[in-house]
């Protein structure tokens, strides 16, 4: 790791005030508030938090977006509005080198629509898929008692998948349902979430760091739907790293 990047890093950090009073800090870079990598990541970290296992861990975001769009993110996805900044451009993703995906110079719509068919996107049609095939090897999302509604006319409760699929692991349709009502909410506040389409294909980043800011570990999506190394347990890396 370059001095220039750590250093950039620690500027980061003194800029937003990212000091948190806990062993580590996870910093993470969203493209738009309205990809929908930002808004699985967010919704992850909420559910992780619920459990308790940020005990060591102080979680900020950046994302691309403006304050009523980070409203609207942070009412539907839970993550904390404290720990949230919007910007209005990507010099700060540039900065740490997160990838701004495909451009073939047609605008943020076409190279979004191709990086989702697989074009410089590698695994966002395997991710997709297993969307809708399930995972033996990934966690359930939905419990028997949750209230399942999606565009409104289609209501069911996770006790569905129950049913027909059993439990104790990644149904078939449960991701891409999940992913579904995540694009639903996307856009019906479009204007909100998508600041400007130009960064449509932006991809993120994770960066976690010690309690002396030194960053002890990183990731870089190059992918829709890719924003941690393993989809399967997207926050497994927190689990490994933030121990005691």
């Amino acid at each position: 790791m370059t001095d220039k990047f750590q250093n950039n890093i620690n500027h980061l950090v003194e800029e937003f005030n990212f000091n948190g009073q806990k062993k580590f800090k996870l910093i993470i870079l969203f493209g738009l508030l309205g990809d929908f990598d930002s808004f699985e990541y967010a919704i992850n970290l909420k559910s992780f938090i619920d459990n308790n296992q940020d005990k060591n861990l102080d979680i900020f975001a950046i994302a691309i977006g403006n304050q009523n769009g980070k409203e609207k993110f942070c009412n539907f996805t839970g993550f904390r509005k404290e720990n949230l900044i919007v910007v209005s451009d990507n010099k700060i993703h540039n900065n740490l080198q997160a990838s701004t995906g495909l451009d073939i110079g047609l605008g943020g719509w076409i190279n979004m629509l191709l990086m989702l068919s697989g074009i410089n996107s590698l695994k966002t049609i395997k991710e997709v898929t297993r969307g809708y095939l399930g995972d033996r090897k990934a966690k359930q999302i939905y419990s028997e008692f949750d209230k399942i509604e999606v565009f409104k006319f289609l209501k069911f409760s996770g006790n569905s998948f129950r049913q027909v699929f059993g439990d104790g692991y990644l149904r078939p349709f449960e991701l891409a349902t999940f992913r579904l009502n995540n694009m639903n909410e996307i856009i019906k506040n479009w204007s909100d979430y998508i600041l400007n389409e130009k960064y449509l294909p932006q991809r993120g980043a994770s960066f976690l760091l010690n309690n002396k800011n030194q960053v002890i570990y990183k990731f870089f999506s190059n992918d829709v739907l890719g924003y941690s190394s393993n989809m399967r347990n997207p926050l497994g890396f927190l689990t490994d790293l933030i121990k005691e």
